[in-house]
């Protein structure tokens, strides 16, 4: 591979917060780059693609299944267990080697799968979620750090940014493909279509990985860390996603977010104290490691906003069907990978990074407050296009580059933790930002539609059906409504957005390190 001539730091610049780069993993040809990244690859867009191609189908499955108000765990259930296991996976990485814990990822993945395909009640599916989960979360960190592993900081914006691209095509791909699967063939297929793709993945993984180190000699697991972050995060996260429908003060409610603080405290207390963290606190005592990783938890509520809640406002207020409003968010899906390639490759060409999700950020800001303030214009299809495209491409200059600052901050030995960090926080800002825009949604919308026999959330839940029954009249109102609680949630995402650019003003830009000379190709 042919490397971009390594530019000399400025005088006054700061050295990367890293040990000696003698640790580093063996060079990769452009060839054996590319084998690389194409597996895992394509084990992210599994894993990406199975975060929104479930929602399409959810009313069917109720209909088959009953069980309506177990509904809403298909996705908690996935968004549970992948976010928990993120960090975990990272570490095991570290301990153990990438291709073997990558493998056992795509394998339980595609268990989870087939066992979702075969479910015979609400309940199974679930469960079966849940293990589905279970690998997912290592797919998505994992991907990451493998490109981190193969590739120099100096380059790595350009791989990590087509990796981005492949997150943005499965966002949309994933609703548009569950329409379709649902309305032909059946709801199976949005489970069974993961087979070919991760049995393709594990026989290009197995042999492109097989250069990558095979982890530590005497390796150490944090089990007592494991279970007290999987609780801490299980509480949370199940208070923040199900705490509307609970009730927010309600005994239950307030027992899970207490044993969920309870836990994060005993969490931390005890990786200041074990030889190898789960999550290694000292990585938050680097400057750029401790301003990237809140930038990225708040940058993922502005880009679920739009992943989420843009195909939403497509269905409820334009009437769209869920395959038509996943057609008309391929102008949002061709700005995300615009932004992400094009932005990886200006890394490469100039070494710098800072000033990309700046620009994104204030771009995505401005794209959101227009839908905000004047919410017809997502209906008009130039307009639409002519916001979505630069919407896109906003989001799109923001992950990619942090990931990159962080894999540029800290030591190969903690390559996989760290990736798996930014991975994780990527998941709980998504997870607490979708919470809480549904929150905001129900509650700026939900006595309007108390007089029309709806509630905000079952609105959220069951999308157009909800619509159904109602009287062409009354139907109008509710939409008029529903239209002024999207526009809410459009100026909170463009208010999010400020805070995030607000606090990337901090992140410290290091010189993105440069690889040694790589072996001629044949």
């Amino acid at each position: 591979m042919t490397e971009t001539a390594a530019r000399s730091p400025r005088p006054d610049a700061a050295k990367p917060d890293t040990v000696s780069p003698d640790d580093a993993p063996p060079v990769f040809t452009h060839k054996e780059i590319l084998r690389v990244f194409s597996g895992v690859a394509l084990a992210m867009l599994m894993a990406a693609m199975d975060q929104t191609i479930v929602a399409t189908a959810l009313p069917t499955m109720a209909s088959r299944f009953g069980g309506l108000e177990m509904l809403p765990w298909v996705v908690t259930a996935y968004l549970l267990t992948s976010t928990t296991t993120t960090p975990i996976y990272g570490k095991l990485s570290d301990l153990y080697g990438r291709k073997r814990v990558l493998q056992t990822a795509i394998l339980l993945f595609l268990a989870g799968s087939l066992l979702c395909a075969m479910a015979q009640s609400m309940t199974q599916l679930i469960l079966f979620r849940g293990l589905q989960g279970l690998g997912g979360g290592g797919l998505m960190s994992l991907a990451f750090t493998i490109i981190g592993d193969v590739v120099a900081p100096r380059e790595r914006g350009r791989y990590q940014g087509m990796i981005g691209g492949v997150f943005a095509l499965a966002s949309v791909a994933g609703p548009l493909l569950g329409g379709i699967f649902t309305e032909t063939i059946g709801w199976q297929w949005i489970f069974l279509i993961n087979l070919p793709l991760g049995l393709a993945a594990f026989a290009m993984t197995r042999s492109s990985l097989s250069r990558l180190p095979a982890g530590r000699a005497k390796p150490r697991i944090d089990v007592i860390g494991a279970a007290l972050l999987t609780g801490a995060v299980t509480g949370l996260l199940v208070f923040v996603t199900r705490g509307d429908a609970m009730g927010w003060t309600s005994p239950a409610a307030l027992a899970l977010l207490a044993a969920g603080l309870a836990m994060l405290a005993a969490f931390l207390w005890h990786e200041r104290r074990t030889a190898e963290p789960i999550l290694p606190l000292h990585l938050f005592s680097l400057p750029v490691v401790a301003v990237a990783l809140p930038v990225v938890a708040v940058s993922a509520m502005v880009l679920f906003a739009g992943i989420v809640y843009l195909p939403m406002h497509l269905q409820l207020v334009q009437g769209s069907s869920a395959t038509l409003s996943g057609l008309l968010l391929l102008p949002l899906v061709l700005g995300m990978t615009v932004g992400s390639v094009g932005g990886g490759r200006l890394i490469a060409r100039t070494g710098r990074y800072k000033a990309f999700p700046l620009a994104g950020l204030a771009l995505s800001g401005v794209m959101y407050a227009l839908l905000g303030l004047l919410p017809s214009l997502a209906a008009d299809g130039l307009w639409s296009t002519l916001i979505l495209v630069p919407l896109g491409m906003g989001l799109g200059l923001v992950m990619p580059v942090m990931t990159v600052a962080v894999q540029n901050a800290v030591a190969q030995r903690d390559l996989g933790a760290a990736t798996a960090s930014v991975g994780f926080f990527r998941s709980l800002g998504g997870s607490v930002g979708v919470a809480v825009f549904g929150a905001v949604f129900n509650a700026v919308v939900s006595a309007r539609l108390e007089d029309a026999g709806l509630s905000g959330r079952a609105v959220l839940e069951h999308g157009a059906a909800a619509l159904g029954g109602l009287a062409p009249a009354v139907r109008g109102g509710v939409v008029a409504t529903l239209e002024h609680g999207f526009s809410v949630l459009f100026l909170l995402a463009a208010g999010l957005a400020v805070i995030s650019f607000a606090m990337t003003l901090f992140l410290k830009e290091l010189p993105l390190r440069s690889a040694r000379p790589q072996p001629a190709e044949a």
